[in-house]
């Protein structure tokens, strides 16, 4: 079950339930109660408007509707976290795999006693990783791992960087001061001992916006890979504070309607991408040394 998948399940049952739901209905309270981005609870919104359960008001707030989910039949999910934290250190193997251009396959049943999991999950896994495009099945092989080409990440970045203003652009009458300020509020370079917050789904928020098939195809279809490597690349709490604070800037620019502002610390922002990611292959090849 996807994070999406829970948040619209989660909120029937509690409509069903209690008539209501315990926190309100905007993106940001929803994000803070569910301890995820925002972009899951976007998705899920959008999901429960077209399925009734949601409204959207002529003033663009959210308003529930209890009354159509009478009758139905629910079942209240419950997250394995056992199974998200599999997910995580197998997904940490792979994406050090990919960077280390380890070519051997991946089996379900030799990661399964690897990890004292049922084979079962761990198919479910990977079929998630391939998703990603992190691994690829090769029937009567196994899984393979996607290889990191560094001349790949540089042209990549070259294209990202030109789609994303393009999108950027063309979302603008999209923004409302509310959704920027919960993106804004997502993302918190940390002071002092305090623990930066990061929003890794920024960019899907233009980008969806932006009305431009071609673009969202293009992001659909590449920026899974890397994006996995590049939120892999916050190593520290001084890399994690720099990228809030990189956030932070681009909303600061959208929020004033400082559109050439806001460009340019986009373009700044992907073009740090490169950076991170050499950091990261320093640091993995660091460990293996030890």
């Amino acid at each position: 079950m996807t994070i999406t998948e829970f948040i619209k399940s989660d909120v029937k049952a509690v409509l069903q339930a209690q008539g209501r739901l315990p926190y309100r209905l905007t993106l940001g309270a929803m994000s803070e109660h569910y301890k995820v981005s925002l972009t899951p609870v976007r998705h899920a919104i959008d999901e429960l408007v077209e399925e009734g359960v949601i409204r959207r008001k002529d003033n663009g707030r959210l308003e529930a509707v209890p009354e159509a989910l009478e009758g139905v039949v629910l079942e209240s999910p419950k997250p394995d976290a056992t199974e998200s934290r599999l997910y995580d250190e197998i997904r940490e193997e792979v994406i050090a795999r990919s960077l280390n251009q380890d070519s051997e396959y991946l089996r379900e049943q030799a990661t399964a006693e690897q990890y004292g999991a049922g084979r079962t999950v761990v198919r479910q896994i990977f079929s998630r990783l391939a998703g990603a495009g992190l691994i690829e099945h090769v029937p009567r092989c196994g899984w393979r791992v996607r290889p990191f080409s560094e001349q790949d990440m540089h042209d990549y970045l070259d294209i990202r960087e030109m789609l994303e203003l393009k999108a950027l652009e063309l979302a603008r009458g999209q923004f409302t001061d509310d959704e920027l300020n919960q993106l804004l509020k997502a993302n918190k370079p940390g002071k002092g001992a305090a623990k930066s917050e990061l929003d890794f789904d920024l960019h899907d928020y233009w980008i969806e916006r932006c009305g431009n098939r071609y673009i969202v195809e293009f992001f659909k279809r590449y920026s899974p890979f890397y994006n996995a490597l590049f939120n892999y690349a916050v190593i520290d709490e001084k890399v994690k504070r720099e990228m809030a604070r990189e956030h932070c800037e681009i909303v600061e620019c959208l929020l004033a309607r400082d559109w050439k502002g806001a460009r340019k610390a986009l373009s700044s922002h992907i073009r740090e991408q490169r950076e991170a990611v050499s950091r990261m292959i320093e640091y993995l090849n660091a460990k293996e040394t030890v």
